[in-house]
C-alpha cells in the first residue's frame, strides 16, 4: 500500500521508507535501546518536540512503560521562539504551549523528534530545555536521520538513517496527525528557471 496524503500535485513519492508495521517495529527497537542504555527507566523522562516528535514520544513512553512496568514522565516541547530562522520565515509564529508537568533537574531526558536534518531544530530544543531546568543528561532519539547537518548534532538513537539529496523531503505521517502511519521519501518539484 502506498501511503499518500497531503502531497501537492507536483510532488512525487520516490519511496515508502517505513510502512505501518515497520514503524511499530522501529519504535519497539528504539524503546528497548533507550532502556538498555539507561539501565532501565527509573530516571528517564521523555520529551517530544511538537508536533510529530511529541506523538512519537508518547508512543515511546507507552512502549517503555509496558516493558518496564513503571510510569515514565512525558512532556511536549514547543521550540517556535527558539528557532534561529523564525524571524525570517514567519511573520506571526504559531506558538503552542510547552507542557512539561514535572521537574527535569537531574533526569535523563530523551528528546524525541521525527526527522533530523540540519540540526537547527535540535539546537533550538536544547536551548529551550536548558531554560526549563538542568537535566543529568539529554539524549536524542529520532525516527529518521536524513543527513545534511549544518550544526554538530548527532542523535543517540536512530530509527532509520536515510541518505537524501537536497531536493528530497522525508515526510512522516502518523495516525494521530495524518490518519496513516508511514514515512515517505518525496521529491520536491524542480524550479523552472
Amino acid at each position: 500500500m502506498i501511503c499518500q496524503k497531503d502531497l501537492s500535485m507536483d510532488q512525487k513519492i520516490k519511496a515508502t521508507i517505513i510502512d505501518t508495521e515497520g514503524l511499530e517495529r522501529t519504535l519497539t527497537r528504539l524503546a528497548h535501546e533507550i532502556i538498555e542504555r539507561n539501565a532501565g527507566a527509573s530516571n528517564l523522562a521523555i520529551i517530544g518536540i511538537r508536533t510529530r516528535g511529541a506523538t512519537l514520544a508518547e508512543r515511546l513512553v507507552k512502549k517503555i512503560e509496558t516493558i518496564e512496568k513503571k510510569q515514565v514522565p512525558y512532556g511536549v516541547l514547543d521550540i517556535t521562539l527558539y528557532r534561529d530562522d523564525f524571524r525570517m520565515r514567519l511573520k506571526q509564529p504559531a506558538v503552542r504551549a510547552t507542557d512539561i508537568p514535572f521537574n527535569i533537574d537531574e533526569m535523563d531526558v530523551i528528546l524525541v523528534d521525527d526527522v533530523l536534518y540540519t540540526g537547527r531544530t535540535s539546537r533550538a530544543a536544547l536551548d529551550a530545555l536548558m531554560d526549563i531546568g538542568r537535566p543529568s543528561s539529554i539524549q536524542m532519539a529520532v525516527l529518521v536521520d536524513r543527513g545534511h547537518r549544518e550544526l554538530p548534532i548527532q542523535p543517540d538513537y536512530v530509527g532509520k538513517a536515510i541518505p537524501t539529496s537536497i531536493g528530497e523531503e522525508v515526510r512522516v505521517l502518523l495516525q494521530e496527525n495524518d490518519d496513516k502511519d508511514c514515512v515517505l521519501l518525496v521529491e520536491e518539484p524542480k524550479e523552472v528557471v
